[in-house]
């Protein structure tokens, strides 16, 4: 099979912080809409602003610097994309402390050139470890309304960070087929309407009665009052 090569050109938008301009350094995304930018950037852009700087949607109203995540994958994607990119960050990094007479920072893991990376052992497939090293959350999600459509599969393991909106989102994608209607759902707990910036690690600790099982939480269409 042939292989297709396609110009860096072609997905720079892909790969690019919108606050910059420049490549992505330490690809950091938004939680709440999944929107990438620079680290650096996006830390200065939110000590001023709460919303998302590229679609504008409320990331937190006081907290917004909680709600975003380094984003791993991008960035190998980013320093595998562009030659030389990585190597000249660590350069640029060495310079920058170095003129501060500052200690660098530890690096995660070692920077190989182009040479190391061809000599590099392949590893098995069954050596990789897919699972998040965060906190995690066992939910069960139960219908409260016979009208309401169930979900075909009510449990999930998510990371404790994650939020009552996320869940939202989330039931609104698969009963409605439409993100956008998550304002139209609420969850509860233990009959207890829950906020949606609520972390399910801050539900499972004030709210959940049994030390066993799963953090039961239950939705049902928003409550209309009149």
């Amino acid at each position: 099979m042939m292989e297709k090569r396609v110009k860096l050109k072609t997905v720079n938008t892909h790969i690019t912080c919108t606050l910059c301009r420049g490549y992505l350094i330490e690809a950091t995304t938004i939680t709440e809409c999944l929107h990438t930018f620079c680290k650096t950037c996006l830390v200065k852009y939110l000590h001023e602003h709460n919303k998302c700087p590229k679609c504008g949607i409320l990331i937190h109203q006081s907290h917004p610097l909680n709600y975003i995540s380094h984003d791993r994958t991008m960035q190998d994607i980013v320093y595998k994309l562009v030659p030389k990119l990585q190597e000249k960050e660590a350069k640029r990094k060495e310079k920058f402390y170095k003129a501060r007479g500052i200690k660098p920072e530890p690096t995660e893991e070692p920077i190989l050139t182009e040479a190391e990376i061809k000599k590099e052992p392949v590893e098995k497939e069954e050596n990789h470890d897919y699972h998040r090293n965060d906190e995690q959350v066992n939910v069960c999600l139960e219908g409260q309304d016979l009208d309401m459509k169930c979900l075909r599969r009510k449990f999930l393991r998510l990371s404790s960070q994650a939020t009552v909106s996320h869940l939202k989102k989330f039931i609104a994608l698969k009963l409605f087929d439409d993100i956008k209607r998550f304002t139209d759902i609420e969850i509860l707990c233990n009959d207890e309407l829950l906020g949606k910036y609520h972390t399910l690690k801050f539900v499972a600790i004030t709210r959940k009665r049994q030390k066993d099982g799963p953090l039961v939480l239950h939705y049902r269409p928003k409550t209309i009052e009149y």
